[in-house]
């Protein structure tokens, strides 16, 4: 299994979509950088977030979530989101993916955002995964922090595989395909 270069993440974005919108360059001026890298690519957040409440009182149960765990913040008009102190988000990228059956993609967070105390989960993209990404945020620190909107949020790194894989995520119709904007936890029943 080997790492990916800029060149063939940039080859399967134009030629068989794995990353729409897809930015060819790094971005990092002013903002939170995002785009293509050396080995990887560095994902945005879109505009709408799920911030976790306690305002009703409900158990967070990944079996039987109440959306009334979770309050809509909409950040397109300041162009950011404050996550309260000690607190949790989810958010989605901007960006849709579609997962080449021989390629695992790993999603890290950014530097930028752990040196604040912000951190972004590490999950995989399994092969023939597709869809906008939801995002989870922790805000570790006693403090408020601000995530940025339309800006970058994590790096996602592609490992391609030596042979192709039995059952891809497609293969096992997996829970969270096709997802669009911010998914909530799901069990299959």
């Amino acid at each position: 299994m080997g790492l990916k270069s800029d060149i063939w993440i940039r080859e399967m974005s134009l030629k068989h979509g794995m990353i729409e919108p897809f930015c060819e360059k790094q971005i990092g001026k002013g903002v939170v950088s995002f785009g293509l890298s050396s080995y990887g690519y560095d994902i945005r957040v879109g505009n709408e977030f799920k911030i976790f409440t306690n305002v009703n009182t409900t158990i967070v149960d990944p079996k039987s979530f109440d959306d009334q765990n979770v309050v809509d913040v909409d950040a397109a008009k300041d162009g950011y989101c404050i996550v309260p102190a000690n607190s949790f988000a989810l958010a989605r990228t901007i960006e849709y993916f579609r997962i080449p059956r021989d390629v695992l993609a790993i999603c890290l967070g950014k530097s930028t955002y752990a040196r604040c105390g912000i951190i972004v989960n590490v999950t995989p993209f399994e092969p023939e995964f597709e869809g906008q990404i939801t995002i989870e945020i922790s805000n570790t620190t006693p403090l408020p922090a601000k995530i940025y909107a339309n800006e970058g949020i994590a790096q996602v790194l592609f490992l391609k595989g030596d042979e192709i894989c039995e059952n891809s995520y497609k293969d096992k119709n997996g829970k969270y395909q096709g997802q669009i904007g911010i998914t909530l936890p799901r069990i299959l029943k």
